[in-house]
């Protein structure tokens, strides 16, 4: 009986045991349906595995139930299943990283593992995180060395792009490609149609030759894979947009107060006896700042046959401005289409086309009278209309302060651009190894222009524009219409051969030429005294042009610039361990005379990877190690063509001795000042790195250490009045005069892992420290000069030896004057009375004087570190990213406040000095003529910042194989960290020498937005 009992247990166990064990068959598949033949399928922990076949088919015997199956495939996101709740139809996504180990590099591409140079690359998954209205608002803190600083916060602006600091006086843009054609300007592209942008960062960009000497970045737009089924996808937002500060100012009670006070320092009579019942009075922040809209709509339809592929799209972007609505709108349309075909075996066909509309309204911005400027300083005792309903006047202010809503309303400008961008390419496989490539790729774009300045009377003896008054002559409405053409094109053909010989060695070639184009042409029409007070923005036109006297035409200039270049390229790796890449360049510009016209420019690089030798070759810790280093010569011509020539290009006005009626008599005269002896600027760039991947590539390092010095650089000297250089249509010469040195370090590391099957993570940090130095500037002056402070013209800012180029100069404070005896003991200043509660300025040279000897370093624009911090992380269909970027060391001039009796003041004057011992920071308020507002350090403030650039997050709905809907929620420009008292620290002009003043800078905006992403 218990024998029974027991053999039956056995059998039961035994039976439920097989029952346990399962077969596995299935169908590998990618988002787009499309099978996967050979993805590695294995149980984990035994040597139980098989590959799916051409047709994504497998089968797998024997599997425990509970067991874990892994499927890899190269290029896609690894993935793991129970066997006893594994789909039939197993969906494996492209993996990011993987789409990254192949980079552009410069007619061509190469696996990552073989680049010898500094490369960063961003791909579309992050850009489309971002958000961005343009694209370089997606490069910040992204990749190490490359900076974005904003022109302005207005919709349309652009950016300046540095990488690896600021190495030229002159233009310091880097070469800018998108799916191979030259784009100067970034507001045509739509940032969703974009698939990946690699950045060239040293002297490995010299394949690109003498446009390539700032850097290049490499735009590739989305296309099609041969044999996709066709996708659809829509992309789309909307939102808002706000300020992200306004400056406090005083109300008018505290302003009516401090002015009181200042009238009584100079024994003046009080402007306001009573104050009691002024208020708070006019917030003019407040009626010129508005929540503005955005929104963006973007479609794309791709796929491709058996020979072909293709993409197509277009998208619409509307974004409203901060200041003043609708008055500084900027829209965009895009329409683009990709197509490549096998036309046979050996020949292929690329080509690409894209049609951008453009159409922006702007406001004031930016400078003394922008406003911003006016909001600031306009007194809050004023209201935005008098008792008679018209605009109030800024009678008292100065004349550089007007109503800034008056002046935002009857501003009216705006610019529309059509472009027009394509190439096209054919490639023929003459041999097994013998590739014959051409390329043409053109742009076309034309510019019209429309300003209307109708006459209104501002006071302060302005008059801008008025209808009612149509008699009076001491004003002028006038109109000015222009139409600029930009055409280009560049054309390449090469030949590649590629080799593998001795199984282990891996041989490389290209030679070839390449020839680019640029012209310009530009017209225009402009009238004054429109006597008709129905002439407004919209129908002042060339039709009714009888309504206007002084009506002329001007332009007719043009520009032709020309490149000639001649380019070869080798590249050799053993056993994918050692590798040399060399490059050399020569190029031809019409920048220069016949003796300098051609140059020539070569580099080399080398990589070891080191995780390949046999020490590491199985290593737990290190996955990849890969030691690199460059070192080339790149050429710059970024000057107008032919100034080694002179041409009668100026303007003369002459009076004929002899002549009764002593009529003016125009004429031509000479132009620019010329220089045959002008030649190539030069920038030598070395650069050694190093990659490392750790723990299974969980973990990623990249350091570089790079020197760039650029030599021999074009700049415009300061020279004599005498030779002629202020007269129209002249200008001062280009000389070769000047050595810039940018040296530093780039560091970043990334982790990225996942907890479980649902939970995954990536966090990305990287650091740049660039220390930039003028090694010489020759010429007649041993500095350049820009940059104005407040009214004066007085330039403050400089590139001098010894200093980082666009330095601050101006005087070195020390607190202020507490009392008389302080004041007799200091140094004394020409034409100049201190009293207590003045700025105390330090005697440098101790000569009992302060001048212009006294004058020193009190600031730089440039930062000593940039930082970027990069968060996301997924839990089944959540989604989740925060991106940061920061900047230190970096300091700002603080231009925006008018010295007037009765502007009004920042909050900060509330702390001024009203009595020894009450401050030692802020002077005391006067009337009378002082020396406070002089240039100097009180004037510069730290402009480092920590900006929370992006946050964002999402849920994605999947409704098939490759259909599903995510919406989002995203911010840009949440919070930012700074000690700067303006409107925003990350505030440029886009010129070497002069950025970082603040005149009133137009903020970036707060943006908050809903979207979603559709994939059918």
């Amino acid at each position: 009986m218990h024998y029974c009992k027991i053999t039956c247990l056995f059998l039961l166990i035994t039976t439920l045991s097989f029952s346990q064990i399962t077969d596995l068959s299935g169908t590998v598949v990618d988002e787009t349906g499309m099978p996967l033949p050979g993805v590695n399928i294995i149980v984990q922990n035994t040597n139980n595995g098989t590959n799916s076949d051409f047709d994504g088919n497998f089968t797998l015997k024997g599997v425990s139930v509970t067991a874990k199956v892994d499927f890899s495939f190269i290029g896609f996101e690894s993935i793991t299943f129970t066997a006893g709740s594994m789909p039939s139809k197993i969906i494996m996504k492209e993996s990011t990283e993987a789409l990254n180990e192949v980079v552009v590099i410069g007619y061509g591409v190469q696996k990552k593992k073989e680049v010898t140079g500094a490369v960063g690359s961003i791909s579309s998954e992050t850009i489309e995180a971002l958000k961005p209205t343009r694209i370089e608002q997606a490069l910040q803190g992204q990749v190490a060395g490359v900076q974005i600083s904003a022109n302005s916060g207005a919709p349309g602006s652009s950016s300046t792009i540095q990488i690896r600091g600021v190495s030229t006086n002159g233009d310091s843009r880097p070469l800018i490609l998108v799916d191979g054609a030259v784009i100067e300007d970034l507001s045509v592209i739509n940032p969703n149609d974009i698939e990946s942008v690699d950045i060239l960062k040293d002297a490995t960009a010299g394949i690109y030759g003498v446009r390539a000497a700032n850097g290049v970045i490499i735009i590739t737009t989305k296309g099609g894979r041969k044999e996709m089924p066709t996708q659809f996808e829509y992309d789309g937002f909307g939102g808002f947009q706000t300020t992200t500060r306004k400056i406090p100012v005083l109300n008018a009670t505290e302003y009516a107060l401090l002015v009181n006070e200042a009238f009584a320092a100079n024994g003046q009579e009080a402007p306001y006896p009573d104050v009691s019942a002024l208020g708070q009075g006019t917030d003019w922040q407040d009626l010129v700042f508005e929540s503005a809209p955005i929104q963006s709509h973007s479609y794309t339809v791709k796929g491709g046959g058996k020979k072909t592929a293709f993409a197509a799209g277009q998208s619409y972007l509307r974004q409203d401005g901060i200041v003043g609505g609708g008055l500084s709108a900027f829209s965009r349309m895009t329409t683009r289409g990709k197509f490549d075909y096998d036309i046979t075996k050996n020949l292929k066909l690329n080509s690409g086309l894209l049609f951008t509309y453009t159409n922006r309204r702007g406001l004031p911005e930016n400078s003394n009278g922008s406003i911003l400027y006016n909001a600031l300083n306009m007194s809050p005792t004023m209201t935005v209309f008098d008792d008679l309903g018209e605009y109030t006047l800024a009678e008292g202010l100065g004349n550089e302060i007007v109503n800034p809503v008056a002046l935002m309303n009857n501003t009216f400008n705006r610019t529309k651009v059509n472009k027009l961008t394509g190439n096209v390419g054919l490639s023929y496989k003459i041999f097994d190894k013998i590739t014959a490539s051409a390329k043409y790729q053109f742009n076309y774009a034309d510019v019209a222009t429309k300003g209307f300045s109708p006459l209104v009377w501002y006071g302060n003896g302005k008059f801008y524009n008025t209808y009612t008054d149509a008699t009076r002559t001491d004003g002028n409405s006038s109109l000015t219409l222009r139409k600029d053409y930009y055409r280009d094109y560049t054309f390449d053909a090469y030949f590649e051969y590629n080799d593998t010989f001795g199984e282990d060695h891996n041989l490389k070639l290209l030679a070839g030429t390449s020839v680019f184009k640029t012209t310009g042409f530009f017209t225009g029409n402009t009238g004054t005294y429109f006597f008709n007070e129905n002439i407004n923005f919209n129908n002042a036109t060339l039709d009714n042009a009888d309504l206007v006297q002084n009506w002329y035409e001007f332009g007719g200039n043009t520009f032709d610039t020309r490149l000639l270049s001649y380019f070869g390229r080798l590249q050799y790796n053993y056993k994918e361990k050692y590798i040399l890449s060399a490059v050399v360049r020569r190029d031809g510009s019409t920048a220069f005379g016949p003796e300098n016209k051609f140059g020539v420019f070569p580099s080399g690089s080398l990589g070891w990877v080191v995780s390949e030798e046999p020490f590491l070759a199985d290593s737990d810790v290190i996955s990849f190690l890969k030691i690199r280093s460059s070192y080339g010569i790149l050429g710059n011509d970024r000057i107008p063509a032919n100034r080694f020539v002179s041409a009668l290009t100026g303007e003369a006005a002459y009076v004929f001795p002899y002549d009764p009626a002593n009529e003016i008599v125009f004429g031509i005269a000479a132009g620019p000042i010329a220089n045959p002896e002008i030649k190539w600027e030069k920038q030598k760039a070395f650069d050694i790195g190093f990659d490392l991947n750790l723990f299974n590539n969980r973990v990623d390092i990249t350091a570089d250490y790079f020197n760039r010095r650029t030599e021999d650089l074009l700049v415009q000297p300061q020279v004599s009045g005498l030779l002629g250089v202020s007269a129209p249509g002249a200008a001062a010469p280009f000389v070769n005069a000047g050595t810039v040195e940018n040296k530093g370090l780039e560091f970043a590391i990334g982790y990225n892992d996942r907890i479980g099957d649902n939970f995954k993570f990536k966090i990305n940090y990287n650091i740049t420290a660039i220390e930039n130095n003028v090694l010489s500037v020759s010429g007649g002056n041993s500095f350049l000069t820009a940059g104005g402070f407040g009214n004066a013209s007085v330039p403050i800012a400089r590139m001098e030896v010894g200093h980082s180029i666009g330095y601050f100069r101006g005087y070195k404070t020390d607190g202020l004057f507490q009392t008389q005896d302080e004041i007799d003991n200091h140094a004394t200043m020409d034409n100049a009375t201190f009293y207590p509660g003045d700025i105390k300025f330090v005697d440098i040279n101790n000569d009992g004087k302060i001048d212009e000897d006294d004058k020193v370093e009190i600031g730089k624009p440039l930062p000593d570190l940039t930082m970027g911090l990069n968060l996301t992380f997924s839990y089944k269909k959540f989604d989740f990213g925060a991106y940061a970027f920061a900047s230190l060391g970096n300091d700002i001039v603080r231009s925006s406040e008018r010295n007037q009796q009765l502007t009004n003041r920042t909050r900060y004057f509330l702390e001024r000095w009203t009595g020894p011992g009450s401050t030692n920071f802020h002077p005391r308020v006067t009337t009378d003529a002082n020396t406070n507002y002089l240039f100097s350090d009180f004037y510069v403030e730290d402009g480092s910042y920590l900006r929370l650039q992006n946050i964002q997050a999402g849920y994605t709905f999947e409704f098939d194989t490759d259909k599903s809907l995510r919406v989002y929620l995203s911010a840009n420009n949440l919070l930012t960290l700074t000690n700067y008292r303006g409107y925003d620290p990350t505030i440029s002009n886009g010129s070497p020498i002069g950025q970082g003043i603040d005149y009133g800078f137009y903020p970036n905006a707060k943006t908050f937005m809903l979207g979603l992403n559709l994939k059918l």
